[in-house]
């Protein structure tokens, strides 16, 4: 007797792998521009000592007050600038999101030594190598959204409607746009 197995169109958890994969993708460091192209760089990352200043309640923090790595170069903070901005982070919200973003550098100093190592071996891996090199990257997304959630839930819940509409919008789009990649590359 022959079974049949039905897979949904998108199943839940492959929606979700989908989602973090492209919202920390922007978080591997930056090529270094006299490094090899397949080496990527590692980014020490260190806070500002300053305080940021009070804006008045229910209005957008400042970005510029934050305590952050500026470096141009560094995809973590832009991408944690950005969502700071398009997620219009109020003064009473920068204790949990400053949560978010911690967890965003330490996922993406997770990520880094292990693109790293398969990037430069990339040319000698043997087929198992590659597989393993890949689990091990899968392993460290996998550990890296139970650790996002938790904080990003905490933030949103702090949340305006209108803020978490804005966010239910832009995680959604990032994971769509993730999805038709994928697609392509499939296709």
């Amino acid at each position: 007797m022959q079974k049949t197995f039905h897979k949904p169109a998108f199943p839940a958890y492959a929606i979700a792998t989908v989602a973090f994969l492209a919202s920390i993708g922007a978080m591997i460091p930056a090529y270094a521009a006299d490094a090899p192209a397949s080496a990527p760089q590692m980014v020490q990352l260190s806070a500002v000592d300053t305080a940021p200043a009070a804006p008045a309640a229910g209005q957008p923090a400042a970005r510029e007050n934050i305590p952050h790595k500026s470096d141009k170069g560094d995809k973590v903070e832009t991408r944690i600038d950005d969502l700071h901005t398009r997620l219009a982070i109020t003064a009473a919200q920068e204790d949990s999101w400053s949560k978010v973003a911690a967890v965003m550098r330490d996922n993406a100093s997770a990520m880094a030594p292990l693109v790293q190592a398969r990037a430069s071996q990339a040319t000698t891996m043997t087929a198992v190598d590659d597989l393993n090199s890949y689990a091990r990257i899968a392993e460290a997304h996998a550990d890296g959204i139970q650790k996002f959630a938790p904080a990003f839930e905490t933030l949103y819940g702090s949340m305006s409607d209108a803020q978490k509409k804005n966010a239910d919008d832009i995680f959604r789009k990032r994971g769509h746009k993730a999805m038709k990649r994928m697609a392509v590359k499939a296709g």
